[in-house]
């Protein structure tokens, strides 16, 4: 159980909504990058392979691949300096860690198309049964 006050000091600091992404999916995280007294916000695309944490302490973990070379970035989910995160891409993975695409090249580090994405915003209504037709007479 954490301690209320240290709960009650770290919700003022967390995201109204946080983004909503998936182990596995293609994601551009758009991050501000600060240079002297300019600002800039830079993409940086790529497969999510992990999430760990929770709270003000969740961080995501993004892997993709530049000059034939791995590049992983890790991201905490409730950063300010996050100013979006657009989900490109669903995949339908089994595990909750992917660190075995750290190994794969090429075309085998391609994952399934998971379902596509619907907007949360209303419930799925379930779906309505015909009427069964009344059963023949003998």
């Amino acid at each position: 159980m954490r301690n209320a006050l240290l709960s009650h000091v770290e919700s003022k600091h967390l995201l109204a909504k946080p983004p909503q992404f998936a182990i596995g999916d293609l994601v551009d995280v758009h991050c501000r990058i600060v240079e002297g007294d300019k600002e800039r916000i830079q993409v940086f695309s790529g497969t999510v392979i992990s999430r760990k944490g929770a709270g003000i302490s969740g961080t995501f973990t993004v892997r993709r691949i530049v000059n034939n070379e791995g590049v992983e970035r890790i991201f905490p989910v409730h950063s300010p300096k996050i100013e979006k995160l657009e989900v490109r891409r669903k995949s339908k993975i089994r595990r909750a860690k992917l660190y075995y695409l750290r190994d794969l090249t090429g075309k085998a580090t391609r994952l399934k198309e998971g379902a596509p994405m619907v907007p949360s915003d209303k419930p799925a209504e379930a779906p309505v049964a015909a009427p069964a037709a009344p059963a023949p007479q003998a």
